[in-house]
């Protein structure tokens, strides 16, 4: 059976995958935080979305490429960031990153991903964009930003929206921790009975930060990993935290996490080039808006030049048009690609780009839309 009568569509694949997946890592990736309705409400917001079908204008081949700071992508979505992403599926980085690269699409390495920077730019090349954390260790901070420089990174993503440690009920009732402990019983008997999974882990070996080993203290990875993160990874940003980033990364600069109408302002004045309008995937905090609440007036706050991108609860074409109308100029998923992954295997990344493509294509043409800058007008 072809790939297209399998798995149609991302619930198919994400179907796929949950059967492929042990359940502490099939988990992780759908959870939120706390009670998780915030993840429910990015899928809910999504869908109450309604565009204007018009017929007596003809869009039979609407134009879906866009140019996003100074580089011109051929559709208005990317790969975002996933943390931990080789434990989600060996590999997933690289197969992602070459699947991005084969469309002409942007890929996001996470500083969490278990694929160095320097190793995802052989995959991704030019298409490829990274995800900063920041370390408040001058010298460890320094050191990545030069590492991304070196190895020709234009795009840095500063994600802004984990002030904390946060603790996620789903992660700890199915036995994940992180780093990962291989060893539990209940984690091995998962691994034991998704035999797909645990070969191809075994293949590409245990998944390890590879773009932070090197400032471990001496000792075992894992526990000089937990270490490391609990001492020099600190999440909260404040606005002279930002300004020194700003300061020391010399290439393009989004913020990812912006929800408040005046933050979203502020970074701009600050330096931003882009912001991206996200609640985390509903996995920070469980009262937040979703970005379908916020796009339309951070869109009018930063007028009609800025720079703005939106992610959360997007699951197809449909999804990505909704989101431009709102007022956004690019978009980005997470959990569509790792479950076109996890489901199909390697040819995975690009199935799911191309059903993406075709579904935004198609929705596109059916609402007589010849453009994405055309999007908003089609607006209820």
């Amino acid at each position: 059976m072809s790939l297209d009568k399998k798995f149609p569509s991302v619930a198919d694949m994400a179907a796929g995958a949950a059967k492929r997946m042990p359940k502490f890592v099939h988990e992780y990736m759908i959870g939120g935080i706390m009670d998780e309705t915030c993840v429910e409400r990015n899928r809910s917001t999504l869908n109450e979305v309604q565009l204007m079908p018009r017929y007596l204008q003809e869009a039979q081949k609407p134009d879906i490429s866009t140019t996003v700071l100074g580089q011109t992508f051929d559709a208005p979505f990317g790969v975002a960031p996933l943390g931990l992403s080789g434990l989600m599926w060996p590999n997933l980085e690289n197969v992602l990153a070459a699947a991005a690269k084969q469309h002409n699409l942007p890929y996001t390495l996470s500083t969490y991903a278990c694929v160095s920077l320097e190793e995802i730019r052989k995959s991704g090349g030019d298409n490829t964009w990274f995800q900063y954390y920041p370390s408040d260790t001058p010298e460890i901070e320094q050191d990545l930003l030069d590492r991304c420089k070196n190895a020709g990174y234009k795009t840095l993503v500063l994600t802004v929206d984990i002030p904390v440690e946060t603790v996620r009920y789903r992660d700890a009732k199915s036995g994940l921790s992180v780093p990962p402990d291989f060893f539990d019983l209940k984690t091995l008997w998962q691994m034991v009975t998704h035999p797909t999974w645990s070969l191809t882990m075994l293949r590409y070996g245990v998944p390890q930060f590879r773009s932070l080993e090197k400032y471990y203290p001496p000792g075992p990875k894992i526990p000089a990993s937990v270490k490391f993160i609990s001492t020099h990874m600190k999440g909260h940003i404040t606005a002279e935290r930002f300004k020194d980033i700003r300061a020391a990364w010399d290439g393009n600069l989004i913020v990812k996490g912006v929800l408040d109408v005046g933050e979203a302002e502020t970074y701009m004045s600050l330096g931003a080039d882009g912001i991206q309008v996200s609640n985390h995937g509903g996995r920070q905090f469980d009262a937040a808006p979703t970005p379908v609440d916020m796009l339309p007036a951070i869109r009018q706050a930063l007028g009609p030049e800025a720079l703005i991108l939106a992610d959360g609860g997007v699951r197809n074409g449909l999804d990505i048009a909704r989101m431009i109308a709102l007022g956004a100029n690019f978009v980005l998923m997470g959990r569509p690609f790792v479950y076109a992954v996890a489901a199909i295997g390697e040819r995975g990344g690009d199935h799911v780009m191309r059903v993406l493509k075709q579904e935004l294509t198609m929705s596109m043409a059916q609402m007589g839309c010849p453009d994405l800058i055309s999007m908003p007008d089609h607006l209820v």
